[in-house]
């Protein structure tokens, strides 16, 4: 491994050296995820506030997460079209419109249909914001930035719940303002630190427009055109269906073998506590492995750590597996987010993003359907099929990922390099 690839990527130095882009697109996601309460209290305010029945406040939530999904893909669309930064605030406003909307509308038809637009257009700015990350971050870079956006989001995911408890407390229309208000912030931090992506005189004169012939065409059917990419989306499924099961089939488990509540909650916190406290530092050293490395070894300890829970134990066997696939999550997670951009071409990196956070979300919907099937079917013989379905992905990831690192990565058609500025940053 050479001292090159090496040099400048420890945690401090790519914050401190990132852009204020950069920077701000951090804070913004953050504060952002501070107000992450719609999908959290969804059905409590449905069931309660409004009325509705529980099979109605389970399919709305079932609803929005399916309109997730949807905005993933038109979110990389949209990226690629118009520039991150404006899908950004389409986002970030449509989001604010659509959640203060959901607390007004009068029938349970309308709030089906606010809560779908809510959850599309509320994922609009996720493949904008990788996208943007990916461009204006040098490539050795690129692994350690994804990590410290993920630290971004998991803090305020992890503090939202308590927020937002603390407003429903006091009514619960604060709860949808203060969602509003979060989008609202990041909305403006688009508008003021984000940049344009316009063609500069410098570009033209270049003849960058010249090369538009070369450049992919034909939308996301040029990416399912890239065969090794969509063996890499199957891996984000199999990965986003797998993990799941921790909140889906663990609770049923550990309730079965006679453990209280306090025991699932006890192992989901020690999940999230090593994420948000070790994730940085696994991260320092795992980026300079090739990214087909760091996803066999994810899914080995993925795959590993859910079929380890078949075992009989008690209580030691839960924390074991625990530990262990909250290993893969450290692990794997930064490398698998950062991939599309190492392996988009340029034209279509919008796309590339929202393809992958598509396959990673449409996996974290079904997986749990199919894990409480095979619960409900086969007992603890699920966790069986959890290991052998992370043996496939260690399979497509062999297949379907490239052997380089994020310093070294290169897209199938480098138009603009990853680690070069913006038109508009340099007029």
């Amino acid at each position: 491994m050479s001292s090159a690839t090496e040099e400048g990527t420890g945690i401090w130095e790519t914050i401190r050296d990132a852009p204020v882009a950069v920077k701000a697109l951090l804070v913004g996601v953050f504060v952002n995820k501070l107000g992450w309460f719609l999908q959290v209290f969804l059905v409590l305010f449905l069931t309660t506030s409004k009325g509705f029945t529980d099979v109605q406040a389970g399919t709305a939530l079932g609803i929005y997460g399916g309109g997730s999904v949807i905005g993933l893909i038109i979110g990389g669309s949209l990226s690629d079209k118009v520039g991150p930064r404006a899908a950004v605030m389409i986002s970030m406003f449509g989001m604010a419109g659509f959640v203060l909307a959901i607390a007004y509308v009068p029938s349970y038809t309308a709030v089906v249909v606010v809560v779908a637009l809510a959850g599309a257009v509320g994922q609009f700015y996720r493949p904008a914001s990788a996208a943007l990350l990916t461009e204006l971050t040098p490539k050795n870079r690129q692994v350690m930035i994804f990590a410290v956006y993920r630290l971004a989001m998991n803090l305020g995911t992890t503090a939202a719940p308590l927020i937002g408890a603390a407003l429903v407390t006091i009514s619960w229309n604060l709860l949808f303002i203060g969602e509003a208000l979060a989008a609202l912030a990041y909305a403006v931090v688009a508008i003021v630190a984000l940049p344009k992506r316009r063609p500069s005189a410098a570009d033209t004169a270049a003849g960058v427009q010249d090369v538009d012939a070369a450049q992919p065409s034909g939308g996301y059917l040029a990416v399912l055109r890239d065969y090794k990419y969509v063996l890499f989306l199957l891996c984000m499924f199999i990965n986003a269906a797998i993990y799941m099961q921790y909140l889906a089939v663990l609770p049923l488990h550990m309730k079965a073998d006679g453990l209280s509540t306090w025991w699932f909650s006890a192992v989901v916190a020690l999940n999230g506590f090593i994420v948000i406290t070790c994730e940085l530092l696994v991260t320092k050293v795992v980026q300079h492995w090739p990214a087909r490395i760091v996803a066999i070894t994810g899914f080995v300890l993925l795959g590993g750590g859910l079929a380890f829970y078949a075992l009989p134990g008690g209580i030691a066997i839960f924390v074991i597996g625990t530990l262990l696939w909250t290993l893969a999550e450290i692990i794997g997670g930064p490398t698998m987010f950062a991939y599309p951009g190492m392996a988009a071409p340029q034209p279509l990196l919008g796309r590339y993003v929202g393809s992958a956070h598509a396959m990673f979300g449409l996996g974290s919907a079904l997986g749990p359907f199919l894990g409480v099937w095979l619960w409900n079917t086969s007992g603890t013989q699920v966790w069986v099929w959890c290991g052998l379905a992370g043996a496939v992905g260690v399979v497509l990831a062999y297949f379907g990922m490239s052997s380089g690192t994020a310093a070294t990565e290169e897209p199938a058609v480098d138009i603009t390099p990853a680690a070069e500025p913006l038109p508009s940053e340099s007029s």
